[in-house]
């Protein structure tokens, strides 16, 4: 008998479909997977237009979860092979025969089949983390194995764990895909009645708003409460999709539309639409379970990718807060750092730097890291951060800083382990303080390019207890680069510690030779460089990292006297004053001088028992610092018009661009700033 040719129209549909028709099992194979036999699809037109479910190639490879149920043995007979469920008008699950002429072997064929899509599938879904990557992996498994088309809708805002969700209920699109042979088709096939197929002919699949406001009582609600995946056949489903799409736009009827939707563990989140052209097979009644599972695996997928950004997103803030959002800009030292994670899925660690003004324009520089990596690590580091900004304060030697460091980490319990090294660098002697806690020793890079490693007694990790430290002084001289970091930089698992120090020692030679003997590398240009020396699995740790360019403040722009604390003391002052100013050529600056300096050293010798000291520095600004050994800090405080006194600090406070008391522990230094231009 010979075979009915088909009409122009639908020649051209099968032109358009035949290049990539394919049925799953073979596209299966092309991932490396095994399956089992399955008879090629019929070409439309043919005796049967029933095909396997994998009418197309899946493009976009595997995905995950667990596969429900066995396929159904070959071995059994007809009549429990044809008992397959089906869907009546309503979109219920029920029982239904197979076709005319099929056997139990090609209906288990075809189950199985199912089976092995649903779990590639779950699987691909599975590996995405974040919120993207799992939607991307529905679309990407069903596109075109299962549907032709495919719409993703989630909650807008989404809920985050056992959190109440936001009213009214919106959804908003988040990703669409589809095939553009389909969508010619679908448009084609709409012409003659006049409907706008989800965007018609072309890449974009968008209905008509992004935004779909889920009314209490209407269809959309109705079927979402439902849970269970339907076909658009029903009444219910299309006003549903109606309202989820917009009145303008529609899919093609009866069982080539699916609407799934989308529960967490709690609540409905979203909804998904799959499509499939006429050019293809239309759904069965067991692509309803398939289309469930898959909506119940991405669902639970963005719950678990909701709650993981959430924890990242405190982690981050973790972070931030624990280390400082900021460097200080102290006379005569400049500062660069660094941090990088160990990876995006372990974002907090417990390493840590930190720079410190001290008074004498000196400054601390810190930088530890406590073992381990995660939200407790980071916690015990920032307690650390904060005792070691304490004990600066009271400007301790340090020595003595990380003696109290191991004090508190034992305080915070017995496996609280740390390493730390504590600098303290002084402009005007160009010196450096150094004491090492078990900490990587730091490298000095030279102004003419030689670095070298400091030798730095290594001391035990902080937490150890029971042990002494011990600090050296070493030069730092002017235009040299000190820098800190921790062994995340130079140690991982393809090199030890000491190999790794070698290696960033002669990197930082080698990008001095490139800017000369006579200048430094810029510094944040050189902690860039020193970064990429880091290879492909070398971010193993944390690593913070600290560079200090050592400035200096030049001996004829210091000028330091002692004065004996009697009531002269403030006349003499004055007079030291003026000749400094004029010798540094800011005699405008001699009124505002004369009179700060005269309240300041005036309120020290009220309560010095000892010599006071007068130091000044000429640097940007013009810096005038008084100490004594009276630990009493000054307070500015407002003077009734009877009182004598009073007024000192509030002219302090008036006349000076910057001012403050720093309590040491022989005493305190109180100090001022004023602006040596404009």
């Amino acid at each position: 008998m010979t075979e009915p040719q088909p009409t122009s129209h639908e020649s051209r549909h099968k032109e358009r479909a035949r290049p990539s028709e394919q049925t799953l099992p073979h596209a299966l194979e092309e991932q490396g997977r095994p399956h089992a036999d399955t008879p090629a699809v019929p070409e439309p037109g043919g005796p049967s237009r029933r095909a396997p479910l994998g009418a197309r190639a899946d493009r976009s490879g595997g995905v995950s979860a667990a596969v429900p149920g066995q396929p159904e043995r070959a071995g059994r007979d007809a009549a429990a092979a044809a008992a397959v469920p089906s869907v009546g008008a309503g979109g219920e699950i029920g029982p239904t025969a197979t076709e005319p002429g099929e056997g139990a072997a090609a209906v288990a064929r075809r189950e199985g089949d199912r089976l092995r899509f649903v779990g590639a599938a779950t699987r691909r879904i599975a590996r995405g983390i974040d919120l993207d990557e799992i939607v991307l992996g529905l679309c990407r498994a069903t596109v075109p194995t299962f549907s032709d088309a495919i719409l993703v809708h989630l909650r807008d805002p989404l809920p985050v764990g056992d959190e109440r969700p936001a009213t009214p209920f919106v959804l908003r699109l988040r990703r669409t895909d589809r095939l553009r042979l389909v969508d010619e088709a679908l448009s084609e096939s709409a012409e003659a009645e006049g409907l706008t197929v989800l965007g018609g002919p072309g890449p974009d699949l968008t209905p008509a708003s992004e935004l779909c406001e889920v009314r209490t009582g209407g269809e959309l609600n109705e079927v979402l409460r439902g849970v269970r995946p339907v076909f658009a056949e029903s009444p219910a489903a299309r006003a549903a999709l109606a309202e989820l799409l917009g009145p303008d736009r529609t899919v093609p009827g009866g069982r080539r539309a699916i609407l799934a939707p989308l529960r967490g563990r709690r609540r409905v989140i979203g909804a998904a639409v799959f499509v499939r052209g006429p050019e293809r097979p239309a759904f069965e009644a067991n692509d309803l379970l398939v289309a469930a599972q898959l909506a119940t695996h991405t669902a639970l997928g963005i719950d678990k990718a909701v709650l993981y950004g959430r924890e990242a997103y405190i982690a981050d803030e973790l972070q931030r807060t624990m280390l400082p959002d900021s460097l200080p800009q102290p006379t005569g030292v400049r500062l660069a750092s660094r941090y990088l994670p160990a990876a995006e899925t372990a974002r907090v660690g417990g390493d840590w730097y930190d720079a410190i003004p001290l008074p004498g324009s000196r400054v601390a520089l810190v930088v530890g890291d406590v073992m381990g990596h995660s939200m407790t690590s980071a916690a015990i580091m920032g307690q650390l951060r904060t005792t070691a900004q304490t004990l600066a304060g009271l400007d301790l030697p340090p020595a003595e800083v990380l003696h109290h460091l191991d004090e508190q980490a034992q305080r915070l319990g017995t496996d609280r382990m740390a390493t730390c090294l504590y600098a303290v660098y002084d402009p005007v002697a160009h010196r450096i303080t150094i004491a090492n806690a078990g900490h990587p020793p730091p490298v000095l890079l030279h102004l003419g390019g030689r670095a070298e490693v400091l030798r730095v007694p290594p001391g035990a990790p902080i937490g150890v207890g029971g042990v002494d430290f011990e600090a050296v002084e070493l030069d730092a001289p002017a235009g040299a680069t000190l820098l800190l970091y921790t062994d995340g930089l130079v140690e991982s698992r393809l090199r030890d510690v000491w190999t790794g120090i070698e290696q960033l020692r002669e990197r930082l030679a080698a990008t001095a030779q490139l800017t000369g003997p006579d200048h430094s590398p810029p510094l944040e240009a050189l902690c860039d460089d020193v970064l990429d020396m880091l290879g492909p699995g070398d971010r193993d740790d944390d690593i913070a990292l600290l560079a200090a360019r050592f400035d200096g403040i030049a001996p004829s722009d210091v000028a330091y006297w002692f004065l004996d604390p009697e009531e002269t003391a403030p006349g003499r002052a004055r007079r030291l004053a003026r000749r400094a100013l004029e010798r540094w050529g800011l005699e405008e600056l001699t009124d505002s001088v004369e009179l700060l300096v005269s309240e300041v050293v005036t309120n020290a010798v009220r309560y010095a028992e000892r010599p006071v000291t007068l130091r000044l520095l000429k640097t940007d600004v013009l810096r005038c610092e008084v100490g004594d050994d009276s630990p009493q800090l000054p307070r500015q405080r407002r003077a009734r018009e009877t009182d004598e006194g009073g007024r000192g600090l509030f002219l302090v406070n008036r006349l000076a661009r910057r001012w403050g008391a720093t309590r040491l522990s022989g005493g305190k230094v109180v100090w001022f700033e004023l602006p040596t231009r404009g």
